[in-house]
């Protein structure tokens, strides 16, 4: 079965399940829990990072590409892990962090050491004539983007957290390094790789500083290297296996570019992430500020990269929620009133379009954002560190508590809610991180009396049948109607309309005659039928199938 009929789960290895009582998610936890997401009926699991980390960034700081951190179990564990996934019908997909390292990593530590060679594998640059800072980039976690290169008057880059030093691709020794990562873990039968940040591994051999008033992100995001890059990378790793399946991170990336980076022909990736409708509640670009999302700029956002993508052969992942976003039911739904019709609704309007469905964990149960009270509840480097700056703008401690309330990465790594008891089902030690509405919202709940489940299987099993959802075009519809979004899938004879009512109010849709006597593929409304005019109550989803010829 080809990617674009798969649907895949994206699962938080420290949040999943806790086997040991330690507070943390494991791998055995995660075989304990085969049997739920077999009975979900995903394809694959993207696995968060496991790899030997200090943890400063959740394991996106890899101190060890080819070894399980203690924390999270064994490589016994690993192997039986994936033998008992591919018993129960699913694949894995692992995360690749291949922009930087460790500042722990032995090359890294090489490098500090003195090795030449391993410091060819960072980049390592001299203050400029004047003492300042190489240039005057800035980090994506704040401050520069320089760090002291141990007591040798120079500075290593660190586009992200202090102790995470980028690599420079420009080495053929790096390339070869990242090849090798991913062929270990192909030798071991993993097919799936998620590439982090993959998009700003072209940054230039000599780097300048950005302009006024310009960021500095641009200077090296999405560069046209980059594909070079990774066409010599899958030549020389997941490339080679027919039934890969990859997907690059993609931040600030262009329709045109993940075009290049998914064309098939291009022999590059299997799909992008992109986050441009995950901004759509920032405040002029910027994500530390507390907006209302603006609907209508999600809504021409998901068209253009469904269309665009479509007619440009390209191939995009399909997305609310991930680990460094908080949950989409408190940003594009109701979570008081409407919670259930809303998690419905969001999941279907993905679903069913173009593109591979993701869905991370907690999603299909519908899990919202923790209720916490004060940053000692934070754990994770970004919030705290925004915290601090917030309140170096000028904010008060109340109006920057409320702004990382709403955006913080921590929101979706809160532990999985298996059950309504005072851990969450999760641990019997302290969890690494609080749960806060468990007596609300838990799987053994959900599977006992819930729907969201049920909606989220049904799904997952239409796009499985129906080559129209893994394979049609895609189409805009109804753009002129306030809080609708709709599309139509076309593939040979059959035509498919799938309406989302993004709002707490009815919306009334009148139906082109082909889909007033359409057959109902699935609502979340019951009852609801097609009818010339049609009236959709609040977060209602609907999707209509019908053949003719063309």
């Amino acid at each position: 079965m080809g990617f674009h009929k798969k649907v895949i789960y994206q699962l938080y290895p420290k949040s999943f399940y806790d086997s040991n009582g330690d507070g943390v998610g494991d791998l055995r936890g995660i075989i304990d829990k085969i049997d739920y997401l077999k009975s979900l009926h995903v394809d694959m699991i993207w696995f968060n990072p496991f790899f030997v980390s200090p943890q400063y960034d959740n394991g996106y700081d890899v101190a060890d590409y080819r070894n399980i951190d203690p924390r999270f179990g064994t490589m016994a564990d690993f192997d039986e892990l994936a033998k008992k996934l591919k018993e129960a019908g699913i694949d894995i997909m692992l995360d690749m962090v291949l922009n930087h390292t460790s500042t722990e990593h032995e090359w890294f530590q090489k490098a500090l050491a003195g090795d030449k060679h391993y410091q060819a594998y960072y980049y390592i640059r001299p203050p400029k004539p004047d003492g300042s800072l190489p240039t005057n980039w800035e980090s994506k976690f704040g401050g520069p983007a320089w760090a002291p290169f141990g007591d040798t008057g120079n500075y290593y880059l660190h586009l992200y957290e202090r102790r995470q030093a980028d690599f420079d691709w420009h080495n053929p020794a790096v390339r070869q390094e990242a090849a090798a990562i991913i062929n270990f873990w192909r030798a071991k039968g993993v097919h799936g790789f998620r590439f982090d940040v993959l998009n700003v591994i072209g940054k230039a051999e000599k780097l300048v500083d950005a302009p006024p008033e310009v960021a500095s992100k641009t200077l090296y995001t999405d560069t046209p290297i980059v594909q070079d890059y990774l066409k010599e990378l899958a030549a020389n790793s997941f490339g080679q296996d027919q039934n890969s399946v990859t997907v690059g991170e993609m931040s600030s990336t262009t329709v045109k570019n993940s075009i290049a980076y998914t064309k098939p022909e291009n022999h590059e990736l299997s799909m992008v992430f992109q986050f441009h409708h995950l901004k759509t509640d920032y405040k002029n670009g910027e994500k530390w500020t507390k907006e209302p999302y603006n609907f209508n700029a999600l809504r021409d956002i998901l068209h253009t990269w469904g269309q665009q993508l479509d007619q440009g052969g390209g191939w995009q992942a399909l997305f609310w929620n991930n680990h460094d976003q908080p949950r989409a039911l408190n940003r594009f739904g109701n979570v008081d009133k409407y919670r259930v019709k809303s998690a419905e609704m969001l999941a279907a309007a993905i679903h069913l379009s173009r593109g591979t469905p993701y869905i991370y964990m907690g999603e299909e149960i519908g899990m919202t954002d923790p209720h916490y009270h004060s940053m000692a509840d934070y754990v994770d480097i970004e919030a705290k560190n925004a915290y601090k700056a917030l309140l170096k703008e000028g904010k008060s401690e109340k109006a920057a508590f409320a702004i990382i309330l709403a955006k913080a990465r921590d929101n979706s790594r809160t532990p999985m809610q298996w059950d309504d008891s005072a851990n969450a089902g999760f641990t019997t030690g302290t969890p690494w991180l609080r749960p806060t509405n468990q007596k609300e919202i838990n799987v053994k709940d959900e599977l006992a009396h819930g729907e969201i489940f049920q909606f989220y299987q049904k799904l997952i099993a239409l796009r499985k049948e129906y080559d129209v959802i893994s394979d049609g075009s895609y189409e805009p519809f109804g753009i002129d109607i306030d809080r609708l979004y709709a599309y139509e899938r076309v593939a040979g004879e059959d035509h498919l309309l799938v309406l989302n009512n993004f709002s707490d109010k009815t919306i009334t849709v009148p139906l082109p005659n082909r889909f007033q006597s359409a057959k109902v593929l699935i609502t979340n409304e019951s009852g609801l039928i097609p009818t010339a005019t049609m009236t959709l109550p609040p977060y209602a989803t609907i999707a209509l199938l019908t053949s003719e010829e063309n």
